[in-house]
């Protein structure tokens, strides 16, 4: 199992509208560019906007940053499309034997270690910019 793609489409399409900003940037131009389908690209530029990440006008094609992409964590990302929720990056199996050692032991043990090393990761997601992303694309095109 691994997150959810939405965190790797969110950052896609943050990065086309910020690229491509003199265009327009309509959901099919940007499904093209993600290679799925227009209608995902809409439930995610909906849960950014929710999340105050991307300005949609209705009866406007396109859609527009909201603010500046040095401003943006992937952090901010991450949490706008519900990739997880809190503390819920790792599973801990339901209801395990109480009669046995392990299993009356195994939560208070691993949950511990899961949150922390889920904090370690959204420390290191707080610690990136959208601007950074932005600017590796266009190394990369050079």
């Amino acid at each position: 199992m691994n997150i959810s793609s939405r965190f790797s489409v969110a950052i896609h399409i943050l990065s086309i509208l910020e690229i491509n900003k003199t265009g327009t940037n309509t959901s099919d131009f940007i499904a093209s560019s993600v290679n799925t389908n227009p209608v995902v690209i809409r439930r995610i530029t909906g849960m950014l906007s929710k999340a105050g990440l991307v300005e949609v006008k209705p009866g406007v094609p396109g859609a527009k940053l909201a603010k500046d992409p040095g401003d943006i964590t992937l952090l901010d990302i991450y949490n706008a499309v519900n990739v997880v929720e809190e503390n819920g990056l790792f599973g801990v199996h339901d209801s395990p034997n109480p009669d046995c050692t392990v299993g009356r032991n195994i939560q208070g043990v691993i949950v511990p270690l899961f949150t922390s090393a889920q904090k370690a990761m959204e420390n290191v997601l707080a610690a990136v910019k959208l601007q950074d992303i932005i600017q590796d694309i266009e190394a990369h095109e050079m």
